[in-house]
């Protein structure tokens, strides 16, 4: 377990090295405007830090392209296409972007997808995929390139900054609901744990130019009190920690590197 005083010394290990460890933000399933969104909007316009969206293509509406337009630091990713599962009946694990249907017809979907976030989003939105459940047959990534998308998003170390060419893979790390127990938050001491760990992970990379960016991912239709508290604590104290560098998703997938400065904002996405 760890505390805010080991992701404190995390920090400054980076910084005493003259590093930036690089953090971004991914918050999945949007799909309209709600109560919700504005607790998650209020907390990243106050903390003013960097947001990346990941909204459900089929199921977006016009009154969260409304919301969303001219918020500052917000990027739209694409959250596969309906985020319906096609896995079949006791198979355990949810998979909507699998082989359990024809690979043109997943990828008919996608591009109908994408087409959508662009009419509703404009330049908000980022040819980058983020599979319904984090979960994407190994077979379908090297087709993301061919059909548009230049990023990918699921969950965990990323075995290679880019699986296929064409596509970047920046992944996220620290989940603040317990999926796996009673769907609350997963507990300060284990958010921080995880997060410290894969900062620790990314330091010791070699080179450092390979040094993975570190995402925390919430959920703001399905979070409970404790974690909306842990999330606004998170962004206040990150953003005054020398040696972290909060990056937009959009600078990210754009380069690729980290950050040079403690916080890095992105421009108005309007």
């Amino acid at each position: 377990m760890a505390s805010w005083q080991a992701l404190a010394e995390e920090a400054k290990q980076w910084a005493d090295t003259g590093r930036v460890g690089t953090v971004w933000w991914r918050d999945d399933d949007a799909v309209d405007a709600s109560p919700e969104l504005e607790r998650l909007l209020a907390i990243q316009q106050e903390c003013a830090v960097p947001l990346a969206l990941a909204v459900v293509p089929a199921q977006a509406t016009s009154a969260l392209a409304a919301r969303l337009r001219g918020t500052p630091d917000v990027d739209v990713l694409q959250h596969g296409y309906a985020h319906v599962n096609h896995a079949a009946a006791g198979e355990g694990k949810k998979m909507e972007l699998g082989l359990h249907r024809p690979a043109m017809m997943v990828l008919g979907e996608l591009g109908t997808g994408w087409l959508a976030l662009e009419r509703l989003f404009g330049v908000q939105a980022l040819a980058v995929m983020v599979p319904p459940w984090n979960r994407i047959a190994s077979t379908l990534v090297p087709t993301l390139p061919e059909i548009g998308f230049t990023g990918l998003s699921t969950f965990g170390p990323r075995r290679r900054p880019r699986p296929v060419r064409g596509l970047l893979e920046i992944n996220t790390h620290v989940d603040l609901i317990d999926w796996k127990g009673e769907r609350g938050f997963v507990g300060e001491e284990a958010a921080l744990a995880v997060l410290v760990s894969a900062l620790a992970r990314a330091r010791a990379a070699s080179p450092p130019a390979s040094a993975e960016p570190v995402g925390v991912l919430s959920h703001h239709l399905a979070m409970d009190g404790e974690a909306w508290d842990f999330l606004r604590s998170l962004w206040q104290r990150a953003t005054i920690l020398p040696g972290l560098g909060i990056s937009p998703a959009r600078a990210l997938f754009t380069t690729g590197t980290a950050p040079t400065s403690s916080l890095v904002t992105g421009e108005a996405n309007g």
